[in-house]
């Protein structure tokens, strides 16, 4: 076997390091006659040729040879990247950002996918601005709700920050994905100026601006409304949640994944499960109404989550690739969204989905029945009881929404994927820009280093794991066009659809359950 691979690899990369010192090489070589040397030489550079497209890529030597259904599986061949780590030294020798960080790319590999259908919502959101563009008062409007104002200007971004509260280091963290964005993809955004503000609920509401001249502000923030109007940008967490000890997402997805690994489904707790703070609202604080006790059963298991505790036992009790071991999982909104939900949807579990107010830039591509399980929101323990009963007798297809669900969390949502939201949404909005961007007097320039270098602890130690050293091998995905009218209608009345059928099953069942 040893024999036959090396034979592959002389086949398929055939360089002259590798050929130099073989019998063939030495045979050539003894041959003195004139004609014999010409026909050696080219040979040896036809093959040289082949090999080098065979290294670049661009040549399947095993398509034209008997070994084509045969391939032996071996090292992928890449080219050397250079790596840029953290660069502290010279942030506190100097308080400035280093400049050895390419300012442009040219990726190795074409990129020819379109990007995942969700991307398609960046044109809704962003419709408010298409006939009028975005003006430099339509931006300013936004800045009471503001936190920040983030500017990029010739490859570089600069930061305002406003005097107000800050909710733990969500602006940090979003702050540093903006710029690992900027090393993920060097040089392709262009200038632009945003406002974000890190709270929770929307603010920029649509009915405030129904006149054709009233100019909404484009406010960033991480979820929004269908009565708002402020555009939804990636949560912070994707790079880091240090406050709960939530490592960047590239991290976190491949601990979940290997955790999915530890229970089959079917061997897996046959309730629904929920483990989160039941006081930030109402609606959590009436779900945990629905646990099991001595003289009610809902099939759930509900548990109260006290971060503060949990700090003290170094989350040992809160570790998400340990938290896939029930059948199914409850997600229910906090104060607003709640960044549990693509934890949640990723364990391979049917999410039983409790209806929501608000949504995050991935939840509008997901649809009933098919990736998640609607539950209503009044009569939450009825609705959650027949979910599970539901579940428990349609065994199949119940794994089959887990599995989709969760598919579409650890493929459709990938860092790589995140990164390239980010940059059609910025890249979009830049192009409704009605004036050039600039750099206010109180702004300054931000980079890894003036964020991760500055911190400390498990702070610092989540930039560091959430950093991109290298440029991206590809070009970003491409963006569809935005929906047309009719198409957008048939997306949301197939979600309708499916979401009264499930009430109609579970109508029956309670119908049903009430006449024995």
């Amino acid at each position: 076997m040893k024999e036959k691979n090396e034979k592959l690899m002389n086949e398929f990369w055939l360089r002259p390091a590798l050929q130099k010192n073989s019998a063939k090489w030495k045979y050539l070589k003894k041959k003195k006659t004139t004609a014999t040397l010409t026909t050696s030489l080219l040979l040896f550079f036809i093959l040289l040729a082949v090999s080098l497209l065979c290294l670049a890529g661009w040549f399947d030597l095993a398509k034209y040879t008997s070994h084509s259904n045969k391939r032996v599986a071996g090292p992928t061949i890449q080219p050397q990247i250079l790596e840029y780590p953290l660069d502290c030294a010279a942030w506190n020798q100097s308080n400035t950002c280093p400049r050895n960080y390419p300012t442009s790319y040219k990726p190795l590999n074409p990129n020819n996918l379109t990007c995942p259908e969700y991307f398609r919502w960046i044109h809704e959101d962003l419709k408010p601005w298409k006939e009028t563009g975005i003006t430099s008062e339509m931006l300013e409007k936004g800045k009471r709700h503001a936190h920040f104002r983030l500017i990029i200007l010739d490859g570089k971004i600069y930061f305002e920050k406003y005097n107000k509260k800050f909710i733990q280091t969500r602006h940090l963290y979003t702050m540093y994905g903006i710029v690992q964005l900027l090393r993920w993809y060097p040089g392709k955004l262009p200038n632009l100026e945003i406002m974000f503000d890190t709270n929770d609920r929307p603010v920029v509401r649509s009915k405030d601006y129904q006149q054709p001249n009233s100019g909404p502000p484009p406010l960033f923030r991480y979820c929004s409304d269908w009565h708002s109007l402020d555009i939804v940008f990636p949560d912070w967490s994707f790079w880091g949640w240090a406050e709960t000890n939530i490592r960047p997402w590239r991290s976190v997805i491949k601990d979940i994944k290997e955790g999915n690994k530890r229970t089959k489904w079917k061997d897996r707790v046959p309730f629904a499960y929920w483990k989160g703070n039941p006081h930030v609202s109402p609606i959590r604080k009436d779900i945990m109404k629905c646990n099991v006790t001595d003289k009610q059963n809902f099939d759930t298991l509900l548990y109260v989550q006290d971060w503060v505790d949990q700090s003290k036992k170094g989350y040992k009790e809160s570790d998400l690739a340990n938290q896939c071991t029930h059948r199914y999982k409850i997600y229910v909104e906090g104060w607003a969204w709640s960044v549990s939900e693509k934890y949640i949807l990723a364990c391979d579990s049917p999410t039983l989905y409790v209806k929501p107010r608000y949504h995050d830039f991935f939840m509008r591509g997901m649809i009933p029945q098919q990736h998640y399980w609607p539950i209503r929101g009044n009569g939450k323990c009825r609705s959650l009881k027949f979910a599970v009963q539901w579940g428990n007798n349609y065994t199949d297809k119940a794994e089959a929404i887990g599995k989709a669900g969760s598919n579409f969390i650890h493929e459709d949502m990938k860092m790589e994927y995140i990164f390239d939201y980010i940059f059609h949404l910025l890249n979009e909005y830049a192009k409704l820009l009605k004036f050039e961007p600039k750099v206010p007097a109180e702004a300054v320039e931000i980079c890894s280093e003036s964020l991760a270098c500055n911190s400390e602890g498990i702070w610092r130690k989540f930039m560091e794991e959430g950093l991109e050293k290298s440029p991206s091998y590809t070009n970003p995905c491409t963006l569809a066009p935005p929906y047309e009218p009719q198409d957008l209608k048939s997306i949301v009345e197939q979600k309708i659809k499916a979401t009264q059928q499930v009430e109609a099953w579970e109508n029956e069942y309670w119908s049903n359950l009430n006449k024995q």
